[in-house]
């Protein structure tokens, strides 16, 4: 019986990994001779490893001798953290269009933003045509209402006085007081009748942790004369909304 083979690895690419390791674990920072010591590595091959990682801007020398973790791990931390967060929330879109036949969508408040995170679309249910910047439009969508519906007034003040509530179609809401009392809508449900864009509408229900570490929302977008039935499965809506926010809750 052949034995498995084993796979090919490459020495100097696990040097380097374990002596990033050593620098990650100190806040602030080590010496070469102390990371040397915790990697296991000769003196002379942390110095070489030291200065390619520093050329490609994973590790930094401070003035006083200690190294640091550098900006472009810092980086690809931030794309990790995206990464998790696209894979939570992409699984339930994916199967909350196959079971309504929508296009799906996942918007959160980030930075004083609302943001269009992820979309899950297809040949039978494309997305709406994203014609004009969604961080300018949030108030002509479910999304952005939604998110919007669930800021405190301080917050929400702050967003509607750096946005203008700018005219997309005829049907868009551009007068501040209308678009506040229509946020207040019965069941969870926020809606865009066409004020996106002409031929499609919107639903859209809260994806919250409820102490305001996460506030975003999961909505669909359809055919106008589907929104009624759409409504008819809001309790579908909520119930991938409540997994997502299990999920969040988890990764984030």
């Amino acid at each position: 019986m052949d034995e498995p083979r084993r796979p090919t690895l490459i020495a100097s690419v696990q040097r380097a990994l374990h002596l990033l390791e050593a620098v990650a674990s100190h806040s602030g920072g080590a010496p070469a001779k102390q990371l040397a010591r915790e990697a296991r590595l000769p003196l002379a091959t942390t110095y070489h490893l030291l200065r390619t990682l520093a050329h490609e801007g994973y590790a930094t020398r401070l003035p006083d001798g200690v190294w640091v973790i550098g900006d472009r791990v810092r980086s690809l931390h931030g794309r990790s953290r995206t990464q998790q967060l696209l894979a939570c929330v992409r699984p339930a879109l994916a199967a909350l269009r196959d079971e309504l036949g929508v296009a799906t969508y996942f918007g959160m408040h980030v930075d004083g933003e609302i943001r269009l995170i992820d979309v899950a679309d297809g040949p039978r249910t494309p997305r709406v045509d994203l014609w004009v910047g969604f961080e300018s439009s949030a108030h002509a969508t479910a999304i952005g209402k939604c998110v919007l519906s669930q800021l405190d007034e301080d917050r929400r003040r702050d967003y509607l006085s750096r946005h203008p509530l700018v005219d997309l179609t005829p049907h868009t809401i551009t007068d501040s007081h209308r678009l506040l009392r229509g946020l207040r809508t019965p069941g969870g449900l926020s809606f865009d009748h066409e004020e996106y864009a002409l031929g499609t509408g919107c639903a859209a229900v809260p994806v919250t942790d409820g102490v305001g570490e996460t506030v975003g929302a999961l909505a669909i977008s359809c055919r106008p004369g589907r929104l009624r039935r759409i409504e008819a499965s809001a309790h579908r809506m909520k119930s991938v909304a409540a997994t997502l926010q299990r999920s969040l809750a988890l990764s984030i």
